[in-house]
């Protein structure tokens, strides 16, 4: 298989707030190595070996991020590395993403990665995106990956599908997708599992540069508006004024709400790789052993009595006495103790740390 059209573009930017106080804006979580000996972003990059070359993966991330990005990717052209002077959301970004990738190759096909995602089963995982990439190039369809639930898990949105559009000879099956539906309630998200026809929006995408431009042009016209307008500027010196005058107009709305939901040529490609997107310390369970009394530990911790607790202490001693489901992280300048069951609220800490503007440093 001819291989050299297919390209990549990895969303980097985001702050990773659930992951504070290790995360922070000036390094946040895709530049950490929260799992495995690399930062994640790097492991983005690396599980697309033998499948897309260096030169042809693109990663996106803000503007103030450039540095860190390209530390956490030095095998990557560092033209590859491209900073969003303001965040408008995956909308905005996939659409810069599908000028650059013109500007290459106009032909192409490409996948948008998210750089936080934890992934398994690589090679299965390579298979769905070059089997995805393949009928990109054939067929006038926007692809995205529904990952087959393990649980009814109600911290993702999910994706109804409908009747087998194709399937692979490897295997891979494309299914029309019917809907797109938010984060459900428990019994809802039980209902869904049940029924085989749902799967997890796994945010990831493929689909030839002529497919999106198309589906902007129809569905989100200052978008394709956007690319059509950069595109004299790529690879010059202008390159950054104009991106900057472009972003500063467009709304901030996400890929899903400006096409997904709207477009009638939408395939679901089966995922069953592993996947975890590591939204808040608790995935971190999914990762790393527990010791004897429930407990996960990243670093140094000693207890006496605590129980399903996890920790995270790098470089330093945590000690817990007669504790249990806590999260506890110990990062330079602060330490964060939280109720296991209120992860989801140390975004909202953050936020009320940043308006109290004493704490700019550590966040």
């Amino acid at each position: 298989m001819n291989r050299s059209n297919f390209y990549a573009v990895i969303l980097a930017g985001g702050k990773g707030e659930r992951f504070w106080p290790l995360s922070t804006s000036r390094v946040p979580k895709q530049f950490l190595s929260l799992v495995g000996e690399k930062p994640l972003l790097a492991q983005a990059i690396d599980r697309l070996e033998g499948l897309i070359a260096p030169d042809n993966v693109f990663v996106l991330t803000n503007a103030d991020l450039i540095g860190p990005a390209r530390e956490s990717a030095p095998g990557l052209p560092a033209e590859n590395i491209v900073g969003e002077p303001v965040g408008r959301d995956t909308a905005a970004a996939i659409a810069l993403g599908a000028a650059l990738v013109k500007k290459r190759d106009p032909n192409a096909a490409f996948a948008v990665l998210t750089a936080d995602h934890v992934m398994g089963d690589l090679d299965v995982y390579r298979q769905t995106l070059a089997d995805a990439c393949s009928l990109a190039l054939e067929e006038d369809v926007l692809i995205t990956i529904g990952i087959r639930p393990s649980e009814p898990s109600t911290a993702y949105g999910y994706i109804e599908a409908g009747e087998e559009f194709r399937k692979s000879s490897a295997g891979t099956r494309f299914l029309k997708a019917e809907r797109f539906v938010e984060k459900p309630d428990a019994a809802t998200a039980a209902e869904y599992v049940s029924s085989g026809k749902f799967a997890w929006n796994s945010g990831m995408f493929i689909w030839s540069v002529k497919a999106i431009e198309k589906a902007l042009r129809i569905h989100r016209l200052p978008l394709y508006q956007m690319m059509q307008n950069l595109a004299p500027a790529i690879g010059t010196g202008a390159f950054k004024d104009a991106l900057a005058d472009a972003f500063g107009a467009l709304e901030k709305i996400s890929i899903d709400y400006a096409v997904m939901e709207k477009a009638d040529n939408v395939l679901m490609a089966e995922g069953s790789f592993a996947w975890d997107d590591v939204g808040s310390w608790p995935a971190l369970e999914n990762h790393f052993p527990k010791d004897d009394r429930g407990n996960t530990v990243i670093g140094q911790m000693e207890s006496v009595g605590a129980e399903n607790s996890i920790v995270f202490s790098r470089g330093r001693l945590t000690a817990l006495v007669g504790v249990e489901n806590l999260i506890v992280v110990q990062a330079e300048g602060a330490t964060l103790i939280c109720a296991r069951d209120k992860a989801q609220d140390i975004k909202q800490l953050v936020q009320k740390l940043r308006d109290s503007g004493k704490y700019g440093p550590l966040l």
